[in-house]
C-alpha cells in the first residue's frame, strides 16, 4: 500500500475567489496529504489561495510550490509563511526555487545557489525569533531584526525545487525536508537526484510533480495532457540528464508555442515523451505511473494542474481510483 509515502494535489492560480476553498476541501476528502500553489510568472500570488484552503481544510499541510527570492525578498517570505502556518494552525510548508521566466519581467538571477540559501537563513531566523542578525553575501538582517509579532511555530518545512545537481545537492546540505523536481513523471529522476542529495540529504525527501490528466477516456485525457505539457516541457525537456527528447520534437513543441498554438505544439509530443513529463490516462494507468515513480525512490508526488478533463472530476479520480491502487498488483 502506501505507508510512509505522501501525496499532493498542486494547482495553478487562475481561479475565482471561492473555488480554492471547493477544491481542496474535496482533495482533503479522498485522502491527498498536501495542497500546493504554483507561483509561476503573472498568476496570482499564492498566498491568497492558500489562506483560502487553509480555512476550508483540517488537516492537510499547504504551502506555495515555489516562491523565489529574486521577485520577493526573504522577510516578505519569512512574513508570508508566518501568516499561513498561523491561518492553518500550524499546518504550511515553504517552498523556494530560483524561478522561471523572471527576465519577461527584467529581473536578473544571479548567484541563484547563494540566494536561496540565504533566503532561507533569513527566512529561519525571523521565524525562530534569533535576534543575532545575519550577515550573508547577498541577504542580511542587523541585530535585533524580529518580526513583529509572535508566530505560529518557530519552524516550517522547507522544499526546495531544482533540477540542477548544484542545486540538489545544496537542498541536502541545509537539510531541507524535501527535494521537488517539477515538471517530471520520470521513474529515473529519482535516483539520480538522491545520489546528488548525497549523505548529507539521506533524510530528504524527493517529489515528483507534474502535469496530470486523468479520465476513463484515455484518448481525451492524453490529448489534453500534451496540450498543457508543451508549455513546461520547452522548459524541463533539456534539464533531464537520465532522458533526452529528440531535437526535432523539442523545434516542433516550441514552433507551435511560439505561433500561439498550444494544441500544435502538443500534438508535436509523441506518447514515450508525455509518459515521462506527464500523469496522464486512465486512472488504472496514472496508478502504475505513480508506482513506478514511489519504486524509484520518491517520497512524495504531486499531481499538478489541471488534474483531469475538469478540475473536481480529476481531483475526485485521483483520490477515489488511483491512489487506492498505487502499488497494487497489475
Amino acid at each position: 500500500m502506501t505507508s510512509g509515502r505522501r501525496f499532493g494535489l498542486a494547482l495553478q492560480s487562475d481561479k475565482q475567489p471561492g473555488e480554492y476553498a471547493t477544491i481542496a476541501a474535496a482533495a482533503e476528502a479522498v485522502g491527498f496529504d498536501v495542497l500546493s500553489v504554483y507561483g509561476d510568472l503573472m498568476y496570482q500570488p499564492p498566498i491568497g489561495p492558500l489562506l483560502e484552503m487553509a480555512a476550508a481544510t483540517e488537516r492537510v499541510v499547504l504551502g506555495p510550490a515555489c516562491l523565489n527570492p529574486y521577485s520577493l525578498h526573504p522577510y516578505e517570505i519569512a512574513g508570508q509563511t508566518a501568516l499561513l502556518d498561523m491561518a492553518s494552525h500550524g499546518r504550511a510548508y515553504l517552498g523556494l526555487a530560483r524561478g522561471s521566466w523572471l527576465d519577461a519581467v527584467g529581473i536578473s538571477q544571479s548567484r541563484p545557489l547563494r540566494s536561496l540559501e540565504e533566503a532561507w537563513r533569513v527566512v529561519a531566523a525571523l521565524l525562530e525569533g534569533d535576534h543575532a542578525g545575519f550577515a550573508g553575501e547577498v541577504y542580511r538582517l542587523d541585530p535585533g531584526t524580529q518580526l513583529a509579532y509572535a508566530p505560529f511555530r518557530s519552524g516550517v518545512e522547507l522544499l526546495i525545487g531544482a533540477w540542477g545537481p548544484r542545486t540538489v545537492a545544496m537542498a541536502g546540505r541545509i537539510d531541507a525536508d524535501e527535494v521537488k523536481v517539477g515538471g517530471t513523471a520520470n521513474p529515473d529522476i529519482a535516483p539520480y537526484v538522491r545520489r546528488q542529495l548525497g549523505e548529507s540529504g539521506s533524510t530528504t525527501g524527493i517529489v515528483l510533480g507534474a502535469v496530470t490528466v486523468v479520465d476513463e477516456d484515455r484518448s481525451a485525457a492524453r490529448q489534453r495532457a500534451r496540450r498543457e505539457v508543451a508549455m513546461y516541457l520547452d522548459v524541463v525537456a533539456e534539464l533531464d540528464p537520465t532522458y533526452e527528447v529528440d531535437v526535432e520534437v523539442l523545434a516542433a513543441v516550441r514552433a507551435g508555442l511560439a505561433a500561439g498554438d498550444p494544441a500544435a505544439a502538443g500534438r508535436a509530443i509523441p506518447d514515450e515523451v508525455l509518459d515521462r513529463f506527464a500523469f496522464a490516462g486512465t486512472s488504472s494507468e496514472v496508478a502504475i505511473q505513480v508506482s513506478r515513480v514511489f519504486a524509484a525512490g520518491a517520497s512524495r508526488v504531486e499531481f499538478g494542474t489541471p488534474h483531469g478533463l475538469t478540475t473536481p472530476h480529476g481531483v475526485e479520480l485521483l483520490g477515489t481510483r488511483v491512489i487506492p491502487a498505487v502499488d497494487l498488483p497489475v
